[in-house]
């Protein structure tokens, strides 16, 4: 679990793709003494494993569901990333809370300097829409944001100018793709909710999915 109060940067060092996935060293610009192997770390909003140190630079095996979903299908050498280690119980959380497991990469649309932040518009499919809302938390490349507006296929954040030169955003122009992890608490609250939601769609004849008959083999009567 993270917060999305990115740490530091990383620089990707190499890249070996084989048989589907890849392994791929990073090395922070940051101390990371205290990583061990086994440990997690969000590369850019990316939940990896730990699974080798060298020096500052960590290595780490990336799954071909990861690559089929995230910027890291197209990761090279050189390449700046955010980098955040776990969170720890008791630790003040600054951001929100992230998993880390990416919904889906995001491009970005538009930027426009509005007084003394920078206004930033990043499209998403458009199934992600019913996650975003409005004043709601997001993050993008694993950096925590607050969504400013919001419709079917994109959202709007602010950028004030240390996020810009902290993280990757400072990086970043348009076109450029970004990874996308929508808050988790909508994602839960929909799945809690659907057997409801199911059952008022259902017509008369089929009846609720609580009634005396399941009562009745069940014990309850």
């Amino acid at each position: 679990m993270f917060t999305g109060i990115v740490e530091g940067l990383g620089t990707v060092r190499s890249v070996i793709r084989s048989a589907g996935g890849m392994r791929m060293s990073v090395e922070s610009d940051f101390a990371i003494d205290n990583l061990k192997t086994g440990d997690s770390i969000s590369v850019s909003g990316i939940c990896l494993t730990a699974v080798e140190f060298q020096n500052n630079a960590l290595g780490v095996d990336v799954a071909p569901e990861t690559l089929s979903r995230t910027t890291l299908g197209q990761v090279k050498p050189g390449d700046r990333v955010n980098l955040e280690q776990a969170l720890s119980f008791g630790a003040r959380l600054g951001g929100h809370l992230v998993s880390g497991h990416i919904d889906s990469v995001g491009v970005v649309q538009a930027k426009r300097p509005v007084a003394n932040a920078t206004l930033w518009t990043f499209g998403v499919p458009e199934e992600l829409s019913r996650y975003i809302v409005e004043k709601g938390s997001i993050a993008v490349d694993g950096i925590s944001l607050t969504v400013n507006a919001c419709n079917r296929t994109s959202f709007e954040v602010s950028i004030i100018p240390h996020t810009a030169k902290v993280t990757t955003l400072g990086f970043k122009s348009v076109g450029d793709p970004v990874n996308i992890e929508t808050d988790m608490i909508g994602k839960y609250v929909e799945r809690f909710t659907q057997p409801f939601s199911d059952r008022e769609k259902r017509s008369p004849e089929e009846g609720s999915s609580v009634d005396e008959t399941l009562l009745t083999k069940t014990g309850f009567m």
